[in-house]
């Protein structure tokens, strides 16, 4: 079956709270987000869906269409466990007839910028059991419309220098290597890289 993109919704929620349940973590950085999410889900499965499915305010341009859309309310944890508000955006599960993986895109109203907690627009996970079969760059080469359709003019994703494989993702789906740069120190401090994909002439 064919990698799709799938909005989150109790068909597929079995398959994913088994891809948590063998240890699979939609926050590369905090693996005890998988935990957190299994207690959410059985506690009210349905206002775990819910808070994912509420629709996004307006999109950045004004004229620009309105897909359906997850805008993220409340706090993120970060990975130093510091607590943010959660920027507007929309999560996809990655499917081809079980749970994949996820990716996401968040932003900020009215501009491309983002905040300094926020490293990129984009970011992705996939089910260690599905790696290196190119399910992230066929998940982020279907989202990239998506991001273009609130528009934004690029989209900005970073990885860790050693990560050959996500550098390979991004690559291979446009992404231009812009700068290396010293992550915040709620993400450790370290070394990262940060690169563009332009999705409109206007970038």
């Amino acid at each position: 079956m064919p990698v799709t993109l799938v909005k989150p919704a109790l068909p597929y929620l079995a398959s994913y709270q088994a891809a948590l349940a063998q240890g699979w973590s939609p926050d590369t950085m905090r693996p005890q987000k998988a935990q957190e999410d299994l207690l959410q889900i059985a506690a009210d499965a349905g206002q775990f869906l819910r808070k994912l499915d509420a629709i996004t305010d307006l999109p950045i341009a004004p004229d620009a269409p309105h897909p359906p859309a997850f805008i993220m309310e409340g706090k993120v944890t970060l990975p130093d466990g510091s607590q943010i508000d959660r920027l507007p955006g929309f999560v996809r599960w990655i499917w081809d007839g079980e749970f994949c993986g996820s990716i996401n895109v968040r932003w900020q109203p009215g501009t491309a910028t983002l905040p300094p907690h926020i490293l990129g627009h984009i970011g992705y996970a996939v089910v260690l059991w599905k790696r290196q079969q190119g399910y992230a760059t066929a998940a982020l080469q279907r989202l990239l419309p998506l991001a273009r359709a609130y528009g934004l003019p690029y989209v900005e994703i970073t990885t860790d220098p050693e990560n050959i494989a996500s550098q390979k993702v991004i690559t291979n789906n446009g992404g231009v290597l812009i700068e290396t740069f010293t992550a915040a120190p709620a993400y450790g401090s370290t070394p990262t890289l940060r690169y563009r994909i332009v999705l409109s002439s206007a970038a």
